[in-house]
């Protein structure tokens, strides 16, 4: 039918503005935040684009969810504004006719949603922290920056090089700042070398240098010349490793080893698709929007169901983790009480639309 060709158009347009406007708000958002774990050097500048691409794929399924509902909100809504509806029910066609070309539009998204949801996302969030873990094993000086002052991991030790040339493992005008047995000392050196020992520790060696101690405060300070100085580099293998967690196994690892954990993840993956599905029907009665009245009490219902749809599915996740409800009874309680609801406000508009068609 026509209104079927139109309303197919005016969602994916819709739907299209929606998922840009989101993903850039996203881009934006993970972008400050590795940026800022870059400053800190919690991170490397040449790992901020991989993880924010990791943790794009994460948020993706989301996203297309947040769309999907969105897009048949403001379309349907616009078409109430616009007393296009209002034509339509006037030639008989009814609600529910609006559910199959809403089910054919989502339909393709769901299925990507899926596909993200239980295979991408998981893969990108191995790899993220595969990612972090790698930079995690660096030493003190790979993570220095030029003309930036770094302390190191122990939080004993402050440096600066003004210059660092990673060919050669060379650094010139080095500033170190450490505290040895209570006592506050400052070396300073024209330029040094990483080097390695036979039995595989490693070593930042100062070469043509100064070292000034003393305790901050006092005039005892003592002045020692050095030509080679080697001080060992702490990394951080002495911290604890990163454990992998759920997000990053599989869905045939999290099937395989049905923990509760596993089982948790496992019901927001599933989670994710069938909830969009009933998102894009909810929003088919939830656009309903008064032309001679306010438009503003629907979206604010629509707002709030989705913040509840949400909610529900994260404490059903905790519940699961927790064994106090299983997995089947957790996953399809929950979408069950949103299809009550959605068969709910699918009778009340009718009822009213039944009621204006006997007043006329």
């Amino acid at each position: 039918m026509i209104f079927r060709k139109a309303l197919l158009r005016e969602l994916a347009t819709a739907a299209l503005a929606t998922f840009l406007v989101l993903l850039g708000i996203v881009i934006t958002m993970l972008l400050v935040r590795l940026l800022g774990q870059a400053a800190s050097g919690a991170i490397t500048t040449t790992g901020v684009v991989a993880l924010m691409g990791f943790a794009i794929i994460n948020y993706l399924p989301v996203l297309f969810s947040l769309t999907l509902f969105i897009a048949v909100l403001m379309t349907l809504a616009r078409s109430y504004r616009d007393s296009e509806m209002v034509v339509w029910f006037s030639c008989g066609v009814s609600l529910t006719e609006w559910i199959r070309p809403v089910i054919l539009f989502a339909a393709p998204v769901v299925f990507v949603i899926a596909l993200l949801s239980l295979v991408l996302s998981p893969w990108a969030v191995s790899n993220s922290e595969e990612l972090r873990r790698r930079m995690d094993s660096r030493d003190d000086v790979s993570a220095i920056s030029p003309g930036v002052f770094r302390e190191s991991r122990q939080a004993e030790r402050v440096y600066f090089v003004e210059e660092v040339s990673g060919a050669e493992n060379l650094v010139a005008n080095v500033f170190v700042s450490s505290v040895q047995h209570g006592r506050q000392g400052v070396m300073v050196a024209a330029r040094g070398f990483q080097e390695t020992a036979e039995n595989g520790d490693r070593f930042l060696v100062l070469l043509n240098g100064r070292r000034y101690e003393g305790e901050p405060g006092s005039a005892d300070y003592k002045i020692y010349e050095f030509q080679r100085y080697a001080m060992r580099i702490d990394g951080l293998a002495s911290r604890a490793p990163r454990a992998p967690t759920t997000k990053s196994a599989s869905t045939l690892e999290l099937l395989r080893i049905p923990t509760p954990p596993n089982l948790a993840e496992l019901s927001w993956r599933l989670g994710l698709p069938a909830s969009a599905l009933i998102l894009a029907l909810l929003a088919i009665p939830l656009s309903f929007v008064n032309p001679r009245a306010g438009r503003s009490m629907n979206l604010v219902l629509a707002l709030l169901i989705y913040a509840a749809y949400s909610n529900l599915l994260s404490i059903t996740q905790a519940s699961i983790a927790q064994s106090r409800i299983s997995l089947a009874p957790g996953l399809l309680g929950v979408h069950a009480v949103m299809l009550l609801i959605l068969l709910a406000l699918f009778y009340r508009r009718l009822m009213v639309f039944s009621v204006f068609r006997l007043v006329r």
